[in-house]
C-alpha cells in the first residue's frame, strides 16, 4: 500500500508540473501570436544605405512620415498593425551613391524626422515637396516594399 500511495503522489506532482508547463506553453504561444501582427516593412536590396519616407491616406487625412534609415541588405518595420491604406506612397534617397526613388505624387517632407498631416501648401507651411511613387497593396493587411537598384527589374515593391 505505501508504494501505491507514493506512486499516486508522483503522478500528482507530475500533473501539477505538467499543468504549469501547459499554462506556460499557452502563455508563450499567445505572446508569439500577439507579436505576429500585420505590418508595413521595407527591404533595402541595394549596396547603399537609404533614407525612406512614406505617405498614406489615414482616417484623419493624408499623412507623410520619414525618415527611416535602412542599412544595405536589410529590412525595417515602418508601421506595426494593418497597412493603413490600399495605396502607400514612397520616396527614398540613396545616401551613399546619390539618386532617389521618386514618382509623380507630390507630398510634403522635411530635412529631418517628420510626421506631416496634409499634402497641400507644403512650402507655405514650411515643408519641402518631394515626388513619391505609388504602391498598390491591394488591401493587404501586411506588405513589404523591396527597393533595388534601378537597373534591376521589378524592384519597387513586394
Amino acid at each position: 500500500m505505501p508504494e501505491a500511495r507514493q506512486f499516486r503522489r508522483s503522478i500528482a506532482r507530475f500533473v501539477r508540473r505538467g499543468s504549469k508547463f501547459c499554462a506556460l506553453a499557452a502563455a508563450i504561444a499567445v505572446a508569439f501570436t500577439g507579436q505576429a501582427l500585420a505590418q508595413l516593412k521595407v527591404c533595402n536590396a541595394t549596396p547603399s544605405r537609404i533614407g525612406l519616407a512614406i505617405g498614406y491616406q489615414a482616417p484623419s487625412g493624408w499623412t507623410t512620415e520619414g525618415w527611416w534609415n535602412v542599412a544595405s541588405q536589410s529590412c525595417e518595420t515602418l508601421l506595426k498593425g494593418s497597412v493603413p491604406s490600399r495605396f502607400i506612397y514612397v520616396h527614398a534617397v540613396d545616401y551613399d551613391r546619390g539618386g532617389e526613388w521618386a514618382g509623380t505624387s507630390q507630398m510634403c517632407t522635411d530635412e529631418k524626422s517628420f510626421a506631416i498631416r496634409g499634402t497641400e501648401d507644403c512650402t507655405k507651411r514650411g515643408h519641402l515637396v518631394s515626388g513619391f511613387f505609388e504602391v498598390d497593396t491591394g488591401d493587404a493587411k501586411e506588405w513589404t516594399i523591396k527597393l533595388t537598384d534601378p537597373e534591376e527589374q521589378g524592384g519597387r515593391s513586394r
